[in-house]
Parts: C-alpha cells; structure tokens; sequence
C-alpha cells in the first residue's frame, strides 16, 4: 500500500504537471503522513543531507563553466573548426553542426546549454545554405543530447555520487559512446542530404585552412584536456576541475576571446544560480524520495520482480533501457538518476554489468530523453529558436532517434565501448 502511495501520487502530480521536484516531495510528504513510521522531518532532514556532499560541489561549478563559454564567444570557433574538418562532405553544414555540439559538449556537460548556444547560430545558418528548418532544428536538437554523454558531465556526476562510482571513470568512459553517437548522427545526416541534394562547401580546404582553424579554437578544446587530464592524471578531483573550468573559461571570455564583458556577468550568474538551485531541490528530494524507497525496501521488490522476468543478462538490460527510455520521456534527468540509480544498480552489478558501464548506460538512455515528447527539453530549446511546431520537431527528429537507439544497443552490449579507455588508465 505505500509503494501504492508513493507512486501513485507521484503519476498523479506529474500528469497535473506539477514541477518534478515539488511532486517528489509532496509524494514523499503524503507517503510519511500515511505510514507514520516517521516523522515529516525526515524530508527536511533529507533536503540537506542530500545536497551536503562534496562531489555534488561539481554540478554548480559545471553549469557556471557552462554558461560563462556559451557567452564567451566559442560557437563560431568551433564550428569553423568542424566547417574545416567534414564541411566537404555531402550535407557537410549538417555534419560540422553535430561536430560543433560534440566539441561544445566537452566544455558544457547540459544539452539544453549545447542546444541553445550552437543551435541560435547554426540553424539560421544552415537554412541560409539552403537546408530545410525543421530537418536543421531536429539535427542541433539530437546531436545536442550528446552534451551530457561527452565528458564533463552533469548526469554522470550525480550517478557517480548516487552509486559511490568514480566520476573520473565515468567522464573517461563516456568519450568513445559519445563520439559513436555524434558518428551515427552523422550518418542520418549525410543519408538525407544525400536525397535532398544538400552539398557541402565547393572552396578547397588546405591545411593551411585547418591549422588556422585549430589555432583559432585552440582555448576552447583546452578546457576539456585540462578537466579530464587534471582529473585522470590524479591532479584535482572533479569538484576541483569544475572550479579550474570556471577560472579558465573566465579567463578565455573575458581576457582571450574579448567577447565576454563584465556587464554580461551578471546575467550568466543569474541563468546559472537558477539551474542550479532547480537541480538541487530536485537532488534534495529526489535522495530522500530514495531514501524511503529503501526504508520501504522497494528496490528489492522491483530487483526480485525484474529477476523474477529472466535471470538471463542480455533480457534483463533490454527490460532496463525500455524502462529508461519510458521514464526519459516523463521525467527529468536529475531526477530519474537519483530516483532510479539505487533501485537498477544494485541489480546490473548483480548480473555482473560493470558500475561504470551501467552508469553510460543510464546516461545515455536518459540522453534520449532529450529529444522524446512530452518532456523533450531540446525540443522545446530548438523550438524556441527556429519558431516550428514542437510537433514538427519531433517528426523530424525520429530518424536520429532511432541512430541514437543503435548506438544505445551497441554501447549496451559491447561493454568495450565504454570501458576501453578506463582500462587503459589501470
């Protein structure tokens, strides 16, 4: 009756669209009431204990690094670099477009925040080359979503303090999935500018063009050597990278580019104290939500009842993505991995799935998420800046959805993918 209850309500307050993080806790508040094992202090109790952890630091310092390089004028150096590397190619604007978001993905850990920054200047780009909008809002809008899979990574953070696995191991795992799905992206997108005639550009590339290119950009794909090299070399922990990225993407902006100025700071401050006081309620709530779940011993009911379907692993994880893809579309990122980590984890290393791996998996599912209706924040983010139909969006968005699900089954079942470089850091 209180998993009834707790479940029960939460659905209930979601469909009424509720804010995630108010619906956990109202569910939770309601629960307490009901089963009078404990006292409502333990919500209050859980929203400060389950933000009082030092990892989590990261998640702030993250978002701030985020927002100040969105501003600092790194869009167009990237791309130009991406233009250099495959603008050739048939459908070549479209293929730089998702180059451009998996190198501003190293530096942003949001896909909102890649969405927003890469998709204000190359959708109306790539529509003055003649491609279509809604097929140029759907490619930004996928290939955005790899800005949580490419390290730095905010999902992977909280996963990483969720399951107590290391967030350096994560970030490094997270580079080749992240660079397979920007390459099945780019098949789509080379596959239909194919039919639609879209060419790439007609002036030769030297590699005199590349090298000024790389020179120009050479500040922005800093940033990620220094987190992941500063963070796997044993030089500073992740929470200590994120402030380092904070430092060096002030620096940059304001010092090197020249395009951030002091009058602007004040509103990346602003943008970036508001994601960030939403995701931490969620966080606060969302721990002790789990916290009740275990008092409740929940995770051991679903862990019997999903073991109870089939012991056999390759079933098993196909039951898990289904249901992370379900829940992608419904609920928040944050929220998901903090709610669902300690009810699946337990389970996946059960059946001898690697911690690290299962949390790619996690990420990568719920990465997702950011393209499939209702929640669909990139879809929202791309319709805020192209103006289409957020039902026109998701039509166009299909295709890549389905490359994004290969790639999910790939990096589901060949563990390699995912722990290739891990391994080569023991």
């Amino acid at each position: 009756m209180t998993t009834l209850i707790l479940f029960g309500t939460l659905f209930i307050l979601l469909l009424l669209t509720v804010p995630v993080g108010i619906a956990l806790g109202l569910s939770t508040m309601i629960t307490l009431m009901f089963s009078g094992t404990m006292s409502l202090s333990f919500l209050a109790q859980g929203l400060i204990t389950g933000t009082d952890s030092f990892p989590l630091m990261a998640v702030p310092f993250f978002i701030l690094a985020g927002e100040i390089m969105s501003k600092g004028g790194i869009s167009n150096r990237l791309f130009d670099l991406a233009n250099v590397m495959v603008g050739r190619f048939t459908g070549g604007f479209a293929m730089a477009t998702v180059v451009t978001c998996m190198f501003f993905a190293a530096i942003s850990g949001s896909s909102p925040a890649t969405v927003a920054a890469i998709g204000g200047i190359m959708i109306p780009a790539m529509v003055q080359q003649g491609y279509d909008k809604k097929f140029a809002t759907a490619t930004v809008a996928a290939a955005g979503s790899i800005g949580v899979i490419i390290p730095p990574s905010i999902p992977m953070v909280l996963y990483g303090v969720s399951s107590s696995t290391s967030i350096g191991n994560l970030f490094i795992a997270g580079i080749i999935p992240g660079i397979l799905i920007g390459i099945a992206l780019m098949i789509w997108a080379y596959i239909y500018s194919k039919k639609k005639g879209y060419r790439g550009r007609q002036d030769k590339v030297t590699i005199l063009d590349f090298f000024k290119a790389l020179w120009n950009g050479k500040w922005a794909l800093m940033i990620p050597v220094l987190i992941l090299g500063g963070i796997y070399g044993g030089i500073f922990t992740p929470t200590e990278a994120a402030v380092i990225a904070v430092v060096a993407s002030l620096l940059i902006g304001m010092l090197l580019h020249r395009e951030l100025k002091i009058k602007d700071l004040p509103a990346v401050f602003r943008e970036a104290a508001l994601t960030t006081a939403t995701i931490l309620i969620i966080v606060g709530v969302a721990s002790t939500f789990g916290r009740l779940l275990t008092v409740e011993q929940i995770p051991n009911q679903v862990a019997d009842m999903i073991m109870s379907i089939s012991e056999n692993p390759i079933i098993v994880l196909l039951f898990i993505n289904v249901l992370l893809l379900v829940v992608g579309c419904f609920m928040d990122t944050s929220a998901a991995i903090i709610i669902l980590t300690p009810i699946l984890a337990p389970i996946a290393v059960q059946l001898g799935v690697d911690p690290v791996h299962f949390g790619i998996i996690m990420v990568v599912n719920l990465a997702i998420g950011f393209i499939t209706p209702p929640l669909g924040v990139n879809l929202f983010v791309g319709q805020g800046i192209s103006g289409l139909p957020v039902l026109t969006i998701s039509r166009a968005v299909i295709p890549f959805f389905i490359a994004m699900v290969i790639s999910l089954l790939l990096i589901t079942y060949l563990p390699d993918i995912s722990l290739f470089l891990v391994s080569l850091g023991k």
